[in-house]
């Protein structure tokens, strides 16, 4: 089975203990332990906000205050308690063109009409299409997501170099670093062990930044990447002509961070479903994610969704429920208002050990060992979205993975379709259909059948079999062409009565029965042409 690999996915957490965190009140230490785990969250995001700040060509400011505004809106009224959202990068490598070419003011526009989308995207309801999306495309996802989270904490051992480029760190700076960072992670592996008074991230990052600011070793800070303090944000209308023209430029942008952004969102949604054992919320999630949105462009922020490695961060520390991204989002910008002094002083191999420790816990590791037992179309298309993840970006991987999955399943359908023929007492040869009739399989219908040899009355019978689509229709009003023109007579059985009305207007010969399927068929039949028309 695939499922139980989500079990590694979610730092091996149990759904019995999501269940029972639902169902526990609100007492003193549940809101401890809510409010340290947005802590903890909140430490982890201002590295992550900075450093996509710095990709999308931003000041830093305007990371952090995406990564507040958004972070609270979703926490407040998103699909799913326990989800953490921010800038990420993934949004970020889109944004950096934008920016470069037209300006941050074009980005603010942008992120406005990318939340708009969003929230249009959640009152129709489109979020429900997220079932399409197979499981071994939300493996490959997680999978692809693990690495690119790893890949990112790398730059965190690149230091300046003469010319003003990065360049790797070496010799006794990089075991220094090397070292913090494996003792981060001793940390946090060791303490749940102990005691679960705080959390395991949150006493690694204390511990270890202890260590380097009471011994004074010199090693790479979170002031090192810019300094992160701030007023709060202001209100803010972007400063773009209000034309068309404007909207040329922002909306290709804003089509695309919008579906990346929900894409990223509500694959998050459905694995931390997995773990609740939760439904649903999906609509919800969208209508949030794009509040969200529309909000900080007005106050200066580049946007956001929902990040997975941060999520877990808040799951393994603890929180359940929205109080702890509620308070994550408050700590974030404190940190920005009064504490910023104090944040810029941890060293950032802490926070480094604590993105490993959520890389080890995100990576779905059982994925490997089920590869020779699942088919090989689920395997190919697992490896297939993971490298496309870490190669490309993840609204391209998922598209990617769903056409190679669709693909393949009407591949395996249209070899499926066969006959049992047979020839009645009165002479009549009657085709028994096996399997689905539809564009992929009208090749393979129509050699079941020898027009030439065939009696006069020939009997197709789809008790077992299914009329999917117009193609399906147009294969049976050619193969009814074939035999009207031989002079032989075809009746059809055990067809819906969506078929009876659109093949009865075509002139074919109907047989009906009581016990005729129903369901629909995705065509319209015109009248006006006496054709079968688009689906619907």
């Amino acid at each position: 089975m695939i499922k139980p690999t989500l079990a590694t996915f979610a730092g091996r957490l149990s759904i019995s203990d999501w269940k029972d965190s639902h169902l526990t009140p609100f007492t003193p230490n549940r809101i401890k332990i809510e409010i340290l785990s947005g802590l903890t969250v909140a430490l982890a995001l201002v590295p992550e906000a900075v450093a996509f700040s710095f990709v999308a060509g931003v000041h830093p400011l305007v990371g952090l205050y995406a990564a507040f505004i958004v972070g609270l809106i979703t926490a407040v009224i998103g699909g799913r308690p326990g989800m953490i959202s921010g800038a990420t990068g993934a949004l970020a490598v889109v944004m950096v063109a934008l920016v470069a070419r037209h300006g941050v003011e074009y980005l603010f526009a942008t992120v406005v009409l990318m939340g708009v989308m969003q929230i249009l995207a959640g009152i129709f309801r489109l979020g429900k299409f997220i079932r399409l999306v197979p499981h071994p495309v939300m493996l490959g996802f997680v999978n692809g997501l693990a690495i690119v989270i790893f890949l990112a904490q790398l730059t965190q051992f690149q230091v300046p170099g003469p010319d003003e480029t990065k360049v790797w760190m070496s010799g006794l700076p990089l075991l220094t670093m090397l070292g913090l960072v494996a003792l981060t992670m001793v940390i946090i592996w060791v303490m749940p062990k102990i005691t679960n008074v705080i959390p395991a991230p949150l006493a690694g990052i204390a511990i270890v930044a202890g260590l380097v600011i009471f011994f004074a070793i010199d090693v790479p800070r979170v002031g090192d990447l810019a300094s992160i303090k701030g007023g709060l944000p202001d209100f803010h209308i972007p400063l773009v002509p209000l034309n068309f023209e404007t909207l040329k430029i922002i909306f290709p942008f804003a089509l695309i961070l919008a579906a990346i952004g929900l894409i990223e969102s509500l694959l998050t949604l459905n694995l931390v479903g997995e773990i609740t054992g939760k439904g649903g919320g999906a609509s919800q999630e969208c209508i949030a994610q794009g509040l969200a949105n529309t909000v900080t462009g007005f106050f200066g922020g580049m946007g956001g969704c929902a990040m997975i490695g941060q999520s877990m961060i808040n799951v393994k520390s603890g929180g359940r429920t929205r109080l702890s991204g509620i308070s994550a989002a408050l700590f974030l910008l404190v940190f920005i208002l009064a504490a910023s002094s104090m944040i810029e002083q941890i060293p950032l191999a802490a926070l480094v050990g604590v993105m490993f420790m959520v890389v080890i816990g995100t990576f779905a590791w059982q994925s490997l060992t089920i590869l020779r037992r699942i088919p090989l179309t689920d395997a190919l298309v697992m490896i297939l979205v993971t490298i496309v993840t870490v190669m490309s970006d993840l609204a391209i991987a998922v598209v990617v993975g769903v056409i190679v999955s669709a693909l393949a399943y009407a591949w395996n359908n249209a070899t499926r379709i066969h006959a049992n023929a047979q020839v009645t007492p009165e002479g009549a040869r009657v085709y028994q259909i096996e399997g689905p009739l539809f564009f992929g399989s009208v090749d393979g219908f129509a050699e079941i059948f020898n027009t030439e040899d065939d009696p006069d009355l020939v009997i197709v019978d789809f008790l077992n079999s299914r009329v999917v689509d117009q193609s399906a229709l147009q294969a049976i009003e050619a193969l009814a062409s074939k035999y009207e023109g031989l002079g032989k007579t075809l009746q059809l059985r055990h067809l819906s009565h969506d078929c009876h009305k659109l093949l009865n207007r075509a002139g074919q010969l109907m047989i009906d029965s009581d016990d005729d399927p129903s369901y629909g068929v995705a065509v319209d039949y015109s009248v006006k042409t006496g054709s079968f028309g688009g689906g619907h």
